[in-house]
């Protein structure tokens, strides 16, 4: 794994997307082989090859592995075996994230496994591509000339996957960022890991675009309305507006900023002047409100309010 690091990170080197898709296969499929091994189970098989890491990742006995990071795996897989078949080019671009995450998932996975010891973050500090970069460099790569045939397996690889799927940080690597003033030669854009509390607090800056009115479209009343019918129990205008007081979800009436809220819940419409709420403030309120927490708050007003 840290050859199949080094040759990418390596400026000099061309045929990276091939050389990490085999060398990194590779060390998957040592890294199940050494699993099975110490669980007693020699991976064999009867004509004497070891077992293939896709043979591992369907067998019933397979050590235990997130969806994510699976789907992750048998996508390598499919990139690795195109390598037999054409040269890819300029692909290195196209699939940083889907190698990012196999890296941040064979370090993970070997240190639940075998000790904090054999960690690799000491000698790969930064995998991959993930140097400063400024905006202009961004630009680029957003519009990098990807040649047909490997935007046509790229489109294959995620054809049958959901959102949900495509956006688990196993399966593809994904960071939040926020514009931060610099001085000249620096960084422009800062980095965070959606999962950092940092970076949880970014919710202005969507990993994908969507428009305000599909992220937050309930109104008070439609809130109101879903959280008494979900928790089945009270729940008024006055419950909801001392509700989003108490969690400072938006400022109060007359504000002078009304702009300023948490939009991890809620936003202000500058247009109408008032504000709307998305499923996940609904799924709070009907926790709250002594309801389940289950996703199937977030679909009560689905089909009505929607």
């Amino acid at each position: 794994m840290i050859l199949a690091v080094t040759i990418f990170n390596s400026g000099g080197y061309r045929f990276k997307t091939e050389l990490f898709s085999v060398l990194a296969n590779i060390a998957w499929t040592y890294l199940l082989h050494e699993r099975y091994a110490r669980n007693g189970i020699a991976p064999v098989n009867a004509d004497g090859t070891t077992f293939a890491l896709s043979h591992m990742l369907s067998r019933p006995d397979c050590p235990a592995l997130s969806k994510g990071c699976k789907k992750n795996l048998a996508d390598l897989k499919v990139i690795r075996d195109e390598v037999e078949h054409r040269l890819f080019a300029r692909s290195d671009v196209k699939w940083l994230s889907l190698f990012q995450a196999c890296c941040l998932n064979f370090d993970k996975t070997i240190v639940e496994w075998f000790g904090s010891r054999t960690t690799l973050q000491h000698d790969l500090g930064v995998t991959l591509q993930f140097s400063k970069l400024d905006l202009e460099q961004a630009a680029q790569i957003t519009a990098y000339d990807i040649p047909p045939h490997i935007t046509a397996l790229d489109a294959a690889l995620k054809k049958d996957m959901n959102e949900s799927e495509l956006e688990d940080l196993e399966y593809q690597f994904r960071v939040v960022y926020t514009f931060d003033s610099a001085s000249k030669g620096k960084a422009h854009i800062h980095f965070l890991s959606p999962e950092s509390e940092e970076g949880k607090t970014v919710h202005n800056v969507l990993q994908k675009f969507k428009i305000a009115d599909e992220l937050y479209k309930y109104k008070p009343g439609d809130v109101v309305k879903i959280v008494r019918r979900a928790s089945g129990k009270p729940f008024s205008l006055h419950h909801h507006t001392a509700a989003w007081q108490k969690h400072k979800v938006r400022p109060s009436k007359g504000s002078g900023a009304p702009d300023k809220t948490n939009r991890e819940y809620c936003i202000y419409h500058v247009a109408h002047r008032d504000y709307t709420y998305n499923d996940k403030w609904i799924n709070k309120l009907v926790v709250e409100n002594g309801g389940p927490a289950t996703s199937q708050n977030e679909k009560a007003g689905q089909g009505v309010f929607a």
